[in-house]
């Protein structure tokens, strides 16, 4: 079983992301701070468990969490600042929406900024060392997957439904015939041959934020 805490603070939150290495969708991220003497026995990285399972343990961790908040940056955004920087700034914002306002964080990684002086570590696979981490993991690939399932209904030919935005052959193959949207990250390598590809310009998605 993975250990509740890393340091002796009352108020210890995780925080994680998801979708870093799509060609398209946000980069999610969530924070959670999880009660004293919690236990849940399926609780792991959410890469090793199935999508049922990690459907069962959001409902679960979304029911006894003392808080919990999750948030996309979009692929604008992504484009603006990259990867990395998106990626902390949702984690970053996870956090300062918490309620209480967390001691101590812990991340999952080796790369993070301050959030207004709350010490933090960062901890290589943590999500397969701490629950706060690991259900941090569940809830921001959870909720990242059912945002690219309802883009997935605006644009089918992607198959976004499946590979969630990821590069496999069939989404770099379907971006070749297609183009791109606007919900994919222009400045990432969106095909090997690193063509010219019209960008239909719609409505902005800039950041999304869910609230418990």
């Amino acid at each position: 079983m993975l250990s509740l805490k890393f340091s002796d603070k009352l108020y210890e939150t995780g925080t994680d992301e998801a979708g870093r290495g799509c060609l398209a969708g946000p980069v999610t991220a969530a924070a959670v701070i999880l009660p004293e003497r919690f236990k849940l026995k399926k609780l792991n990285d959410s890469k090793q468990l199935t999508e049922k399972v990690r459907e069962e343990l959001k409902e679960i961790i979304k029911a006894k969490a003392l808080c919990y908040h999750v948030v996309n940056i979009g692929p604008e955004i992504i484009d603006e600042i990259n990867i990395l920087n998106a990626s902390i700034h949702a984690m970053q914002e996870c956090i300062k929406n918490l309620n209480p306002v967390p001691e101590f964080i812990i991340v999952d990684g080796n790369r993070f900024k301050p959030v207004e002086g709350i010490p933090h570590e960062c901890i290589i696979q943590g999500d397969g060392k701490y629950m706060s981490i690991a259900a941090a993991s569940i809830l921001a690939k959870t909720y990242r997957d059912e945002y690219m399932n309802k883009i997935h209904e605006e644009y089918p030919m992607y198959n976004w439904k499946s590979n969630k935005g990821y590069p496999t052959a069939e989404h770099r193959e379907a971006i070749k015939k297609y183009g791109i949207t606007p919900y994919h990250r222009k400045s990432f390598r969106l095909l090997p041959e690193q063509l010219e590809i019209e960008f239909d310009i719609l409505e902005d998605v800039h950041v999304t934020i869910y609230n418990p």
